[in-house]
C-alpha cells in the first residue's frame, strides 16, 4: 500500500470513529513562509467540549493524518476516561491486597521534588495493562489523564500531561508513537530549552537521503539557518532537536521560538522528523499564539466566531497563559535576543555520522518489538492504558513507563535517572545530603537512594530562576488564549 493511500485510510478511519460533533480542518501553513504542509483541526462535540490540534507532514495528506491522529488521542482519552472505573485506596493497603506487582509504587513515577506523598495517602487509581504479561495493574489516575478536568480524585500527585499518547490503525502503530515520545522527553528534559547544552550536529559531508536534502535546501534558500542539536543517545536511539535562525522574519515573532524534537532508532529518520516538526512548530506557534488578525486571514470565513466562544481562560494553567501572553508583546528583535541566549547557543559539535543508528528498522510491529526489548532489557516496566473507541476501529493508547522522566524544569518532577544525570555533570540543580535553602528532597524508593549514594535534593528555586522567561517553551496554553487574555475585563485588559 502506498503512503498516500495509507494516510487516506487513516483519515477516513479517524473521521468515522469520532463521536458526533462539528469537525473543522484547514491548511494553516500559509501563515508562515516555510510552506511545509500543516493542518489546524478542531472538533466541537455536541456536549460543548472542544478539542484542537495541529498536524504537519511532507504532503497535505500526511499533515491531515497527523492532525486527525492527535485529535483522536485527545478525544478518545476524554471519552474513555469518563467511563473508566476508579478505585480509591492507599498504596500500602492496595499493595497488601493485590501484591506489589499489582499496583505501581508512586515513588517510581517521578514525583515532584518535595511531594507530600506517603504510602498511607488515599489516591484514586485506574486499571492499566502490563504490556509484557497482560497483567492488570493499578496506577494513579493522573498518569493516564491528559488534563485536570478528567480527574475524579481530590489529591492528584502531578498535573496530567499528554506525553506517551499514540494513535493509529493498529496497536503497534499507536504503541510505537507513544514509546518514541517517552524516549524523546526522557532524553531531552535536562538538555534542551532553558538547559540547552549546545551540542550542534554537524551535517557537513553527511550522507543524507534526497527528501531530507531537499528540505534542508528549501530552508537555506529562504535564508533560514537550521540548527540541529543532540539531546542524547540513550538506549541506542538518537534523540535530537532542531531550532533555527530566521533573520528575515518580522511579523510573526512566535515562529522564532519553533523547535522540532524526535527520537528514533534511525538517525536520519529522527533528523527528518525533527526538521518537519520544526517547520510545523513555526506554523502552529504563529497561528495559535500570534496576532488573531493574522490567523483570521488564513482561516476559513467565520472560524473565529465558531472557535473563540468555546475557550475558557479559567481552565488554562495560569503560569503558561501569562508566559505566552508576555511573549505576545515582544517584537521580533526582542524574541530573537531571548532565544539567542540559550536556545540557539553552540558549545560544541558532533558529526552526524558519529551518531548511532539502526537503518531501516522495519515496519511498526518490528520497530515496536525493538523498542520494547530495549526497555525490558534495561529493567523498565511498560504499562498501557487503552483509550480506543469500543469497536477498536482505530487504536488510541496512553503509554506509561515508570522510571522514564519528564517535566523536570516545568513541574520539578525528577527521579533517579534525572538526579544521576545532574550529579554526573556536577549541575548545581541537584545534590546529595541535606537540601540547601530553596531545594527540596527528591522522592525516591530506598533502593534508588542507595544506588545514588543516599538521599538527594533538587533545587526548585534555582530551576525557577533558570527557566525564567522561557517557561512558554515548556507549556503552551490553548490555541488563541494568549491573545484573548489581555482583552478580557477580568484580567485587567480592554474588553473591546
Amino acid at each position: 500500500m502506498s503512503a498516500k493511500k495509507s494516510q487516506q485510510e487513516a483519515c477516513e478511519a479517524y473521521r468515522a470513529a469520532f463521536p458526533p460533533g462539528e469537525l473543522e480542518m484547514f491548511r494553516a501553513d500559509p501563515i508562515d513562509r516555510v510552506g511545509i504542509p500543516a493542518v489546524a483541526a478542531s472538533l466541537r462535540l455536541k456536549t460543548g467540549t472542544q478539542f484542537a490540534t495541529h498536524g504537519h507532514g511532507t504532503t497535505p495528506e500526511e499533515a491531515e493524518a497527523s492532525a486527525l491522529g492527535k485529535l483522536a488521542e485527545s478525544v478518545f482519552t476524554e471519552t474513555s476516561l469518563r467511563a473508566h472505573a476508579r478505585e480509591r485506596g492507599t498504596y500500602r493497603e492496595l499493595a497488601r491486597t493485590r501484591g506489589p506487582s499489582g499496583v505501581v509504587d508512586p515513588l517510581k513515577l517521578c514525583l515532584p521534588a518535595g511531594s507530600p506523598y506517603h504510602a498511607d495517602m488515599e489516591l484514586t487509581w485506574v486499571t492499566v495493562t502490563r504490556l509484557t504479561t497482560g497483567e492488570k495493574v493499578l496506577l494513579p489516575e493522573e498518569w493516564v489523564a491528559t488534563r485536570s478536568g478528567q480527574l475524579q480524585g481530590r489529591t492528584p500527585l502531578i498535573s496530567p500531561i499528554t506525553h506517551g499518547q499514540g494513535a493509529g490503525l493498529t496497536h503497534e502503530q499507536a504503541l510505537t508513537h507513544g514509546l518514541l515520545e517517552l524516549f524523546e522527553r526522557d532524553g531531552n528534559g535536562l538538555r534542551t530549552r532553558a538547559l540547552d547544552q549546545g551540542v550542534v550536529i554537524d551535517l557537513k559531508d553527511a550522507a543524507l537521503g534526497p527528501e531530507l536534502q531537499s528540505l534542508l535546501a528549501h530552508c537555506e534558500r529562504l535564508g533560514i539557518e537550521i540548527i540541529p542539536k543532540l539531546a542524547c543517545t540513550d538506549f541506542g536511539l538518537v534523540g535530537l532537536y532542531v531550532v533555527g535562525r530566521d533573520p528575515a522574519l518580522r511579523d510573526q515573532p512566535m515562529a522564532l521560538t519553533a523547535c522540532g524534537e524526535a527520537a528514533d532508532l534511525d538517525r536520519e529518520r529522527a533528523l527528518h522528523r525533527a526538521l518537519l516538526e520544526y517547520a510545523g512548530s513555526r506554523t502552529r506557534k504563529a497561528f495559535a499564539n500570534g496576532p488573531l488578525e493574522l490567523a483570521e486571514k488564513i482561516a476559513p470565513p467565520g472560524y473565529m466566531d465558531r472557535f473563540l466562544p468555546y475557550l475558557e481562560l479559567e481552565d488554562e494553567e495560569p503560569r503558561a497563559l501569562q508566559a505566552m501572553a508576555d511573549w505576545a508583546q515582544l517584537s521580533a528583535a526582542q524574541m530573537r535576543s531571548l532565544m539567542e541566549q540559550r536556545v540557539l547557543a553552540e558549545r560544541g559539535r558532533m558529526p552526524f555520522a558519529s551518531l548511532p543508528t539502526t537503518p531501516n528498522p522495519g515496519d511498526a510491529r518490528q520497530r515496536a518489538d525493538v523498542l520494547v526489548r530495549k526497555l525490558t532489557q534495561a529493567g523498565f516496566d511498560i504499562l498501557v492504558a487503552d483509550m480506543s473507541p469500543t469497536n477498536h476501529s482505530v487504536v488510541s493508547l496512553k503509554v506509561i513507563v515508570p522510571g522514564l522522566e519528564a517535566e523536570t524544569m516545568s513541574d520539578h518532577r525528577i527521579g533517579e535517572r534525572g538526579v544521576a544525570k545532574l550529579l554526573a555533570r556536577q549541575d548545581p540543580l541537584a545534590g546529595l545530603g541535606k537540601p540547601p535553602e530553596g531545594a527540596q528532597r527528591v522522592r525516591l524508593t530506598p533502593e534508588a537512594e542507595e544506588r545514588l549514594g543516599g538521599p538527594t535534593w533538587f533545587h526548585s528555586r534555582l530551576a525557577e530562576a533558570i527557566v525564567g522567561r522561557l517557561y512558554a517553551l515548556y507549556r503552551e496554553p490553548e490555541r488563541h488564549t494568549a491573545q484573548l487574555m489581555p482583552r478580557q475585563r477580568r484580567y485587567g485588559g480592554d474588553p473591546s
